[in-house]
C-alpha cells in the first residue's frame, strides 16, 4: 500500500535529509565515536521547500 507525501518540493540542498550526524573522529571512553548534528539552513530542518509561487504571492 503506498503511503502519501506531502506535496511539498524536496529540498535541492539536502535532498530531503535536513538533519545528518557526523562523526568527528574522536571516541568517548567507552568507545562510542563523538557525533555533531549539522541541520540544513536552507529549509531549517524541515526537508521540504516552498514553492517559488508561494513565496512571490505577497502583493
Amino acid at each position: 500500500m503506498p503511503q502519501h507525501a506531502p506535496n511539498y518540493p524536496v529540498c535541492r540542498n539536502c535532498d530531503g535529509f535536513p538533519v545528518v550526524s557526523i562523526t568527528t573522529g574522536d571516541r568517548h571512553r567507552d568507545g562510542t565515536r563523538v557525533t555533531v548534528q549539522a541541520t540544513c539552513r536552507t529549509c531549517n530542518g524541515t526537508g521540504h521547500t516552498l514553492r517559488a509561487t508561494a513565496l512571490t504571492r505577497g502583493r
